[in-house]
């Protein structure tokens, strides 16, 4: 691995725990965690007090894996959003906390966010 490349990934990380810290100072709650590739995305909601993971729901799911082909990557987002949202509220989980962690508020993160909240979840 180059300088270059140790220095942009020390960056992102340092970006990604400042987001957290903020979330954490104060929160009761599970928090929705969201990570994102180039080709897929993920969304996890943990408990940090038990450092349990309650949900997860992700573009590489068996279950819908076939049903996302030939979607645009925003409309993978919502899907998996709405996925998590159901498979929260069975877990009985209604209130979180959103960890955008490194990435924008902006486009699939959004899309996600978005589609989690029209899915029960308030945050």
């Amino acid at each position: 691995m180059s300088q270059e490349a140790k220095k942009r990934a020390r960056v992102r990380d340092r970006v990604a725990k400042s987001t957290r810290r903020r979330i954490r100072v104060g929160a009761t709650r599970p928090r929705l965690s969201v990570h994102r590739t180039i080709s897929n995305i993920y969304g996890q909601i943990i408990d940090d007090a038990q450092g349990k993971t309650l949900a997860a729901a992700s573009s590489l799911d068996k279950d819908v894996r076939d049903s996302l082909k030939g979607l645009k990557k925003t409309e993978v987002a919502s899907k998996v959003g709405a996925m998590l949202a159901q498979k929260a509220k069975e877990s009985g989980v209604t209130k979180v906390v959103f960890d955008r962690g490194r990435f924008q508020y902006h486009g699939r993160v959004k899309a996600l966010a978005d589609a989690a909240r029209e899915g029960g979840l308030e945050f």
